[in-house]
């Protein structure tokens, strides 16, 4: 039996959701991302009893390691591994951008570009194929008007996510494509599943968020000349 628990608390919408063998069985959603802390575990111990599960019976637990918003990311980690040593569970990690790639999915050739909103003009983005393959790993870019031109003069590519809009409104190609893509438990469902049948485990004692980029708070005696 594969029954996974699938935690999100990387985006704006966090979530936990339930999979057996690759099926899902369901989800609950909290849009207060200021919230997802307080949401998390309550919501876990719901979803198992709505659904008449024990958390012994788990195979294994999902958590979307990033890039995202940095407590967010902290918050779920913090969760799944405290979980998975609790339960003796092996963990399964999913990038948020290879999640949003496999929700973008697209028989039609064409270049795949999730972006998450990362504050100004930077975004978290990646690269994949139509088919959700990595070109181009994860990676922090401050946006400017020639941004992915090499990619947009050899074919279409389609911009997605909380950081496209900032894009969008800072070129004219006819190759670039926007639209409004929203990954669900259902993508979710199939890469973790994937990862479970492959015995993809991380080390848990080492497992971390994926920052991407250092974060930085200034220190409170920190004072601008």
């Amino acid at each position: 039996m594969g029954l996974i628990l699938q935690l999100n608390t990387a985006l704006q919408e966090g979530s936990v959701s339930l999979s057996e063998n690759g099926i899902l069985l369901g989800e609950l959603i909290n849009d207060a991302q200021a919230e997802h802390a307080s949401f998390l575990h309550p919501a876990i111990l719901e979803l198992l009893s709505s659904l008449g599960k024990n958390q012994r019976e788990l195979s294994a637990i999902s958590i979307v390691h990033g890039p995202g918003s940095y407590t967010g990311l902290r918050v779920g980690m913090a969760c799944a591994k405290g979980l998975c040593f609790a339960l003796s569970t092996p963990l399964i990690t999913v990038g948020t951008l290879e999640w949003m790639a496999h929700a973008a999915r697209d028989p039609n050739p064409k270049t795949l570009c999730p972006m998450i909103d990362a504050r100004r003009d930077e975004v978290f983005t990646a690269l994949y194929t139509h088919v959700g393959h990595e070109i181009k790993a994860p990676f922090p870019l401050i946006l400017e008007s020639g941004s992915f031109s090499v990619e947009l003069a050899s074919g279409p590519v389609h911009f997605f996510g909380s950081g496209s809009e900032k894009f969008k409104k800072m070129i004219q190609h006819p190759n670039a494509i926007f639209t409004s893509v929203k990954p669900g438990a259902a993508s979710l469902t199939e890469l973790s599943w994937t990862r479970y049948l492959k015995t993809e485990f991380p080390n848990l004692a080492y497992a971390e968020p994926l920052y991407i980029k250092e974060f930085y708070t200034p220190s409170a005696n920190h004072k601008t000349p």
